[in-house]
């Protein structure tokens, strides 16, 4: 049985997190306009939201690409939508640098996806461990934290050469930071997850 070429819950849940996310960002512009108050770094409100948005987009983009393998899709069909991904990024860091200069946008979630994409094309082979993968990256992150402020590690993942990395003490001064830890482990679980469907609940097209 040949898979089809949409998904169409997954499409659904991507189209769910793009309103989400629309929303989000309408927050945003309003307190940068005045009109509304709120503090969107710090207030449970916001930050809980963003987590929940980021981790549906890196979901399905894990989710995505488990499919786009199951149904054969090639490498030049990969590098194509990943430079049209990295473009966006580098569009992004010039459009915040006009507009938050002393906030600009060097590792944000696009640029995060773009490497994550790499490491989830890499390791798709590993299948079933990417679970383990993904809770080890999670837990990476606390430890790394952990150790940074026992002094365990050097400062030096804090600055701006290693903090894209993920361990970090203190968040960087960016209106948007998606590190690799903890995030490319939720990627690492909706492509495991999505593997998992497609086996379990649909054997025909594996």
């Amino acid at each position: 049985m040949t898979p089809p070429t949409r998904f169409g819950s997954l499409d659904a849940l991507r189209g769910f997190a793009m309103v989400w996310m629309t929303a989000f960002h309408l927050g945003f512009d309003l307190i940068n306009a005045g009109l509304i108050q709120a503090n969107f770094y710090t207030d449970p409100w916001w930050t809980w939201q963003r987590t929940a948005i980021l981790s549906l987009f890196l979901g399905c983009a894990g989710a995505g690409q488990a499919l786009a393998l199951n149904q054969g899709k090639s490498d030049r069909h990969f590098w194509k939508r990943w430079s049209q991904i990295a473009a966006c990024a580098a569009l992004v860091s010039l459009g915040s640098v006009l507009m938050f200069p002393t906030s600009y946008i060097y590792f944000g979630v696009l640029h995060g996806m773009a490497v994550m994409l790499i490491g989830i094309r890499w390791g798709a082979r590993l299948g079933k461990y990417l679970w383990l993968i993904g809770a080890a990256c999670i837990a990476a992150q606390y430890a790394g934290s952990y150790a940074l402020e026992m002094r365990w590690l050097s400062d030096s993942w804090n600055s701006k050469f290693l903090n894209w990395i993920g361990i970090i003490s203190t968040k960087p001064i960016t209106e948007d930071y998606v590190p690799l830890l903890p995030w490319f482990g939720v990627m690492c679980f909706g492509f495991a997850g999505m593997q998992w469907w497609l086996k379990k609940a649909q054997p025909d097209w594996v």
